[in-house]
């Protein structure tokens, strides 16, 4: 069976068209069509699912990540026409240079090849990592989790009939729900098979795929990112990206875990906090505070919120709820040091005025994206201004940051010769 699918998919990649083939975007527009059209199929599965799930006693933070709602179909549809329209600026040839006799060399674009990516459950990167990928060339293999297996079954289908429709080889989508984990184990031995795998999902996931695979890997998931308040910030900003950067979508990778408060202004901004904690979605906090953060609790915060001591597993945590560990450090050497130890090279932010705290936070901090008085939210491809992300990478090579459909692709140097040698031998 394993074998089936690489040869399939190694297969249709070989007979698909070069970048910048009409084809791609046929692709995305029709998928975007077919998800229109198929979702009361894709809700049904979906709601099996949910079921399923439910009856496992799954906890809610993963239902929330399994559920598909009209919102989520809204945004399939939507990345379907953001990718047909960003395919035009991706494929096209990239830099030209001129070289010995007048020797011209080129880059064109190739995919990187067969992908394999191993989801959790989260329905919403089956689409993601179809369309991007393909669009840019490559088969892609897709396993998600068992919770989302009968999603995944009607979307693969889905798929499937956009290829069909577009033109495409009809293995560049290939959804693995019957695979188990002893055939997970095999393909992640087969890098002589797959060129990327893209493992999506929590520190467990990403160590489990580097233990056993020496596929090349572009690590893309779960972040443990911290925002740093240093002494002089404006604490009414601070406590708004706080709230930004944690509430809307507790589970998602560029959520906030951890507030690092200067240890000048934890009153001033407990007490802003409180002025917040009457809105009814701010009641959803729940604070892991310090021994010396606890006792400072203004009464009208402490009323309002949860609150709970901070213990030392909770620091390097992900959440994956509205959980915000609180602790306060001594300095901006303290803070980056906490950072250093605890966090994933994600998304670490700080709130100053001062421009060399500023200028050293982010010289000292290593991390994908290094946010100065801003909401973590902003590492986000789409918001960043530099187009749909299938994830978010933490690795140093080739991708870090926002992984768009160029990042998808590699290249080949087409050099004209003319008739040009680089060394030649003279006659006798």
């Amino acid at each position: 069976m394993i074998d089936h699918y690489l040869r399939t998919a190694r297969s249709a990649l070989l007979a698909a068209p070069a970048i910048g083939d009409a084809a791609y975007p046929r692709f995305a527009r029709y998928a975007g069509l077919a998800i229109e059209r198929g979702w009361p199929r894709i809700e049904a599965a979906n709601e099996r699912d949910a079921d399923a799930g439910r009856q496992r006693g799954l906890p809610e933070p993963l239902l929330r990540r399994i559920r598909l709602t009209p919102a989520h179909r809204d945004q399939m549809t939507a990345l379907a026409g953001t990718v047909e329209r960003e395919l035009a600026l991706a494929a096209v040839p990239g830099e030209q240079v001129t070289g010995v006799a007048g020797a011209r060399a080129r880059k064109i674009r190739k995919p990187l090849g067969v992908l394999l990516m191993i989801y959790e459950a989260r329905p919403t990167v089956t689409v993601d990592g179809t369309l991007l990928p393909v669009c840019a060339g490559n088969a892609v293999l897709l396993r998600g989790g068992t919770e989302i297996g009968a999603t995944n079954e009607v979307l693969g289908a889905i798929f499937s009939e956009a290829l069909a429709q577009s033109g495409l080889p009809p293995g560049m989508v290939q959804v693995l729900h019957d695979v188990d984990r002893a055939g997970l184990r095999e393909l992640l031995r087969r890098d002589d098979a797959i060129d990327v795998l893209i493992p999506r999902g929590g520190p467990s996931l990403v160590e489990s795929c580097r233990a056993i695979s020496s596929i090349p890997m572009i690590v893309g998931g779960g972040g443990v990112n911290h925002l740093y308040v240093h002494a002089d910030a404006d604490v009414e900003m601070a406590v708004r990206l706080v709230l930004d950067g944690k509430l809307p979508q507790p589970e998602g990778c560029t959520a906030l875990e951890a507030v690092l408060l200067h240890e000048s202004v934890v009153d001033s901004f407990l007490a802003t906090l409180a002025k917040s904690a009457a809105e009814p979605d701010v009641r959803a906090l729940m604070l892991r505070c310090s021994d010396d953060v606890i006792g400072r609790l203004p009464d009208d915060l402490a009323g309002l919120i949860r609150s709970e001591p901070l213990v030392d597993s909770d620091h390097g945590r992900e959440f994956l709820d509205s959980t915000l560990a609180v602790t306060s450090v001594t300095s901006l050497g303290d803070a980056i040091a906490h950072i250093t130890r605890h966090g994933t090279q994600h998304t670490e932010g700080i709130v100053t005025q001062d421009p060399e705290a500023a200028d050293e936070f982010c010289q000292r901090v290593d991390a994908a994206a290094i946010i100065i008085n801003g909401s973590a939210r902003l590492h986000d491809g789409p918001t960043m201004g530099i187009g749909t992300e299938i994830a978010i990478s933490t690795g140093r090579l080739h991708v870090r940051g926002p992984v768009t459909l160029d990042a998808l692709m590699t290249y080949s140097w087409r050099i004209e010769g003319n008739g040009t040698v680089r060394f030649r031998t003279e006659p006798s």
